[in-house]
């Protein structure tokens, strides 16, 4: 291989691998619906991403408990900014907030906390 070869592979493989957190974002943005799963219990969940922002529902009260806030993403995590107040009688970490490590392939969201609840979601 020559000279010229060899730099033109290395400009390549450095452009595609420059995908920052600001074209995540873009990426990222629209309605996903799917399920919440805690240790094999689901509901159906909605979420919408616009900008920085999300809001979202459950099916099922507080169980996850989302409402809307701010999001970030930096190292493959989304960190979620809750902006709504909550009562204290529940399991509060149910609460959409934190960081949560994602993959999005072919219009998939896969969300993943630490305790292991999963968020698995489609765009719309």
């Amino acid at each position: 291989m020559n000279i010229k070869t060899l730099l033109l592979i290395g400009l390549l493989v450095t452009a595609f691998a420059c995908h920052t957190d600001d074209d995540m974002l873009s990426d990222l943005e629209g309605t996903y619906v799917g399920i919440f799963e805690r240790e094999g219990i689901t509901s159906q969940v909605e979420l919408d991403f616009d900008n920085g922002t999300y809001i979202g529902e459950s099916d099922t009260d507080r169980f996850p408990a989302i409402c809307h806030g701010t999001y970030n993403i930096a190292n493959n995590s989304l960190h979620f900014e809750n902006l709504c107040y909550w009562t204290a009688d529940f399991d509060w970490t149910l609460i959409l907030y934190n960081n949560w490590t994602f993959t999005l392939e072919d219009n998939v969201l896969i969300l993943t906390n630490s305790i292991g609840d999963t968020y698995t979601l489609t765009k719309q």
